[in-house]
């Protein structure tokens, strides 16, 4: 009898912490109010998605803010979380947000004072002044333990380290960039026209996925990787799939809408150069690029963190863009010792 009475005191435990993870993980939005941008504009109604992961200790310093990348939802950066992974959520209280204009928080799509076309342009700052403000208001936390993200979420992280930089103490953008080179702004540019001109013939939200698509997967991964993966009697298989994710979860304002937030990008704008940003940081950093990286050059990160003498992880794969195919265990181990200072 005592053995079943433990059993069952067991399993309640196990239901009660799995009941408990599950809420924390529950999309929640923070009421943002009529929320100013750079350009003097105002997202009327304003809100802010974002999950929680892990507990919030008593001095309110263990927390983490992960902004999604491009495209990404909050619910999509969980694998990074938990054991052995970039952030251990049993040490962190881990705030992912759902960066303005990714279908979640207030975007084109989903405005019903401000959609399509006539929702406001943002910024990268833009972003980061609405987590500020999701932050240091809604949740009362005063300085963050890190600010990290990857890609879109990079950028997001290289303009929290300017913008805020008594706010963190420590940040790690990954595969991000401090501003677009002619590369990058190519590819950004490109998609932009696709959806562009392919607005003009047809108004559905997904106008231009099936081009999009394949132009972004052209990018992510090197052209070694690609040619290793797919074999060419595999190809049009590989194509049409590719097509179809697109087809199915592409918001062409809202892809839009980041692109060109991102196309913006450019922390030295306020300081005249990226020397002068550099002066401004005071969070020590962890800057990790992908050599081989197709989708957002590294060079410019590479650069800053020079600058900033900051302690820096170069991968160097086939993977590209999506490093972590190849080295995310690496990837992952060097993060969390960082946090871990």
């Amino acid at each position: 009898m005592k053995k079943l009475k433990l059993i069952f005191a067991v399993l309640t435990l196990v239901s009660l912490a799995t009941t408990l993870a599950l809420a924390q993980s529950e999309q929640k939005f923070a009421e943002l109010g009529n929320f100013k941008l750079e350009s003097g504009e105002v997202i009327r109604d304003c809100k802010l998605g974002y999950r929680t992961f892990g507990a919030l200790n008593a001095g309110k310093s263990n927390a983490v803010l992960f902004p999604t990348w491009f495209g990404g939802k909050s619910e999509q950066l969980a694998g990074n979380f938990g054991k052995d992974k970039m952030v251990d959520d049993a040490k962190f209280f881990i705030i992912a947000v759902d960066a303005i204009g990714n279908g979640i928080s207030s975007s084109p799509s989903n405005s019903r004072k401000q959609p399509g076309e006539q929702f406001p342009r943002f910024t990268i700052r833009d972003m980061v002044n609405a987590e500020h403000q999701l932050v240091a208001q809604t949740l009362g936390i005063k300085k963050l333990h890190a600010v990290m993200g990857i890609s879109m979420g990079g950028m997001q992280t290289f303009e929290w380290m300017i913008a805020y930089p008594e706010m963190m103490r420590l940040a790690v953008p990954i595969v991000g960039t401090t501003h677009q080179t002619a590369f990058d702004l190519l590819l950004w540019s490109t998609e932009l026209k696709a959806i562009e001109d392919a607005r003009k013939f047809d108004t559905a939200d997904n106008a231009g996925a099936a081009l999009v698509g394949r132009i972004h997967t052209l990018a992510l991964f090197t052209p070694a990787y690609r040619n290793s993966a797919t074999p060419p009697k595999e190809f049009e298989a590989f194509a049409k799939k590719e097509e179809q994710n697109y087809l199915e979860t592409f918001k062409a304002d809202d892809w839009a809408s980041q692109l060109r937030a991102m196309m913006a990008h450019d922390i030295s704008k306020k300081f005249g150069s990226m020397a002068k940003a550099a002066k401004t940081v005071k969070a020590k950093s962890l800057v990790v690029v992908a050599r081989q990286d197709m989708m957002v050059n590294p060079d410019p990160a590479v650069e800053f963190a020079r600058l900033l003498k900051a302690q820096m992880l170069e991968v160097n794969n086939a993977c590209g863009h999506v490093y972590a195919s190849c080295e995310g265990d690496k990837v992952n181990a060097a993060v969390a010792k960082f946090l871990t200072q």
